[in-house]
């Protein structure tokens, strides 16, 4: 796109520096011999604080042979107005058309983003399914969470990345352009990148269906795994991580530094994928966080650094690493964020240095409200834990509290949900139990209550999730019973994209034409309340004899084949298996730093290492 196009469009949009580029620290090379766009299949500010295509940003613009550009989805006036003008969707570096790349990676981080893809393609000229495009067209790929079960996006893909996309992009470049100088065409490049660990290609593989029900996805070429397996970055301290930091000219939702402290979990939490996923936990040593720390403050003039990880209060050295940096960058007023906190982490001088320098808000997760409940999901916290952790907060100056909690979980009944009301009352009652020359002045609590959505590779794969009417019941019953509580808060999702969330999570191939059905008829930017179409959904569910709640809302027979089962995550079925029998059972399973219970079975036992 020429600058003069580019202006008119500018002059036009309600935030013209989603589309400007130019930031600083963005890399623009004049040319190189391989094209990769990285795509967010959601708006500038989203996609910018993802801190895996920052990663994927700086790995790929290091290869001499490659440029990487940034290419997100437009918002609805900038959409319009490429329509009205017959212009493309182009990239923030040098305003190419994504047309133009010789690659294309998409991020997929929820499911409500699929729409989205579609959206970019269509900007470009692109054909939604992979077997319409021919030879001319760019490789379309994806990669992150929600190709854990990759079905119903499948037939979009050429090729679909499982696992750590910092040891599986750069293989995708060497053999692409191994394949690209032999002059190979699309279908044996494909064959050749099936090869690599971490890539599944969608387009070697049938699905078959009985009764309206997927039965298998079947192997049509020996050439390829019969289970593609996740690729794990098992040494993190040496792997690539962000390089210069791109510093956006506008707010985004994450506007501050993010140190990976580690990756994976050991609690074992039976609804969380990522705690599955991203298995085993792999930690960086306290002076490479340091060292990244001085780069990032000095590249970007951030003032705040927020420890990225699933459980930060979790990491072996939390206390030496807060200390430091609290030390180190104190007198540059640069304050530190502890997201993702256990509550029965013991953080109590952390959170009093924390404050020394600028005061924030706390979150906890209690997950649930009985600790009946808690024992099933095996959340492995009390309620003394909770009171604990918010108490040192209190004492240490905090006075705004959020509590994250789930609705809908397995064997869930009235009480547990009541059990929310009673700890969010003893939360507050704490606050008011701390000396007032101690405590903060104006406590807020928000209590916020998502939908449980059964994922894959978790213990609650199988079970169904709630239909909305018994949701939305309950959400009632929740928010009668906070009315008029002093100092809380209380908020909660929308039930229909909850259950639009969990249909494309246990999903098949056969939704993807629900996708393109419900895109044609208006769906775009779905996580984003002023643009969802719930009855657009129900229609193209229908017309394709289909429904939402026969994904979501089906408990599943633990015999039968699930969508993603040719998936091998390294975790075994058969123990995904055994932890959902201890969670109806009400028995909980100790944490993995307390000793192996293993998750991986036999075969992949060398890749677990408990720190």
């Amino acid at each position: 796109m020429n600058n003069h196009d580019l202006k008119k469009l500018l002059l036009k949009v309600e935030k013209p520096t989603r589309y400007m580029g130019g930031e600083l620290n963005s890399i623009v090379k004049n040319d190189a011999e391989y094209k990769f766009a990285l795509c967010f299949p959601d708006v500038y500010e989203i996609g910018m604080s993802h801190l895996g295509s920052r990663i994927l940003y700086n790995i790929l613009n290091k290869r001499e042979d490659t440029l990487c550009e940034r290419v997100f989805t437009p918002w609805s006036d900038m959409e319009n107005l490429l329509r009205e003008n017959n212009l493309p969707l182009f990239s923030l570096e040098s305003k190419r058309p994504l047309c133009d790349f010789d690659i294309i990676g998409f991020s997929l981080l929820y499911e409500l983003s699929y729409t989205n893809v579609l959206t970019m393609l269509d900007l470009s000229g692109i054909p939604f399914y992979a077997n319409e495009r021919t030879e001319n067209y760019p490789l379309i790929i994806c990669g992150g969470p929600c190709t854990c079960n990759p079905e119903p996006i499948a037939p979009f893909m050429d090729a679909v990345v499982i696992g750590d996309g910092e040891e599986v992009t750069p293989r995708i470049m060497d053999v692409y352009a191994e394949c690209k100088k032999k002059g190979l065409r699309k279908h044996d490049m494909l064959l050749e990148m099936a090869n690599i660990e971490g890539i599944y290609i969608p387009c070697f593989y049938e699905a078959e269906y009985k009764d309206n029900r997927f039965v298998a996805l079947n192997r049509i070429s020996d050439r390829v795994p019969e289970r593609p397996m996740r690729s794990v970055v098992k040494d993190l301290e040496h792997a690539e991580y962000v390089g210069k930091l791109l510093v956006p000219y506008m707010s985004i939702v994450h506007d501050r530094i993010a140190l990976e402290a580690f990756r994976g979990c050991t609690r074992g939490c039976r609804f969380c994928q990522a705690g599955f996923i991203y298995r085993p936990v792999r930690e960086r040593s306290v002076d490479t966080l340091l060292k990244y720390a001085d780069e990032l403050v000095d590249c970007t003039g951030y003032d705040e650094i927020s420890l990225f990880s699933l459980s930060t209060g979790d990491y072996s050295e939390i206390h030496t690493l807060v200390k430091n940096i609290v030390d180190r960058y104190s007198k540059q007023n640069v304050s530190i964020a502890l997201p993702s906190l256990r509550i029965d982490s013991s953080l109590k001088d952390d959170l009093e240095k924390i404050q020394s320098v600028r005061k924030a808000g706390l979150t906890l997760a209690p997950e649930a409200g009985t600790q009946r409940l808690r024992d099933v999901i095996n959340k492995g916290v009390t309620e003394d834990d909770l009171i604990r952790s918010v108490r040192d907060a209190f004492e240490s100056g905090w006075t705004s509290v959020k509590l994250y909690f789930m609705l809908g979980l397995p064997t869930e009944t009235d009480e547990d949900l009541l059990g929310i009301v009673d700890l969010a009352k003893k939360v507050v009652a704490e606050y008011y139990s701390v000396p007032k020359d101690v405590r903060g002045k104006g406590l807020r609590v928000t209590v916020s209550v998502s939908t449980f959505v059964p994922k894959p590779f978790t213990p609650f794969q199988w079970e169904p999730q709630l239909a909305l009417d018994e949701i939305r019941g309950r959400q009632k019953l929740l928010r009668d019973a906070f009315k008029g509580l002093r100092s809380i808060d209380f908020q909660y999702h929308d039930s229909e994209t909850s259950l639009l969330e969990a249909s494309f999570a246990r999903g098949d191939r056969r939704l993807a034409d629900v996708i393109v059905r419900a895109y044609k008829l208006g769906a775009k930017l779905d996580s984003w309340d002023e643009f969802f179409k719930f009855d657009v959904y129900r229609q193209a569910f229908a017309e394709d004899g289909l429904s939402m709640e026969m994904y979501a809302s089906r408990n599943r027979n633990v015999e039968e084949k699930l969508p993603w089962d040719h998936i091998d995550m390294l975790v075994t079925k058969e123990y995904l298996m055994k932890e959902r029998e201890k969670a109806l059972m009400e028995i909980t399973t100790k944490d993995c730093r307390k000793g192996c219970n293993g998750c991986f079975g036999n075969k992949y036992a060398d890749y677990c290492k408990v720190y």
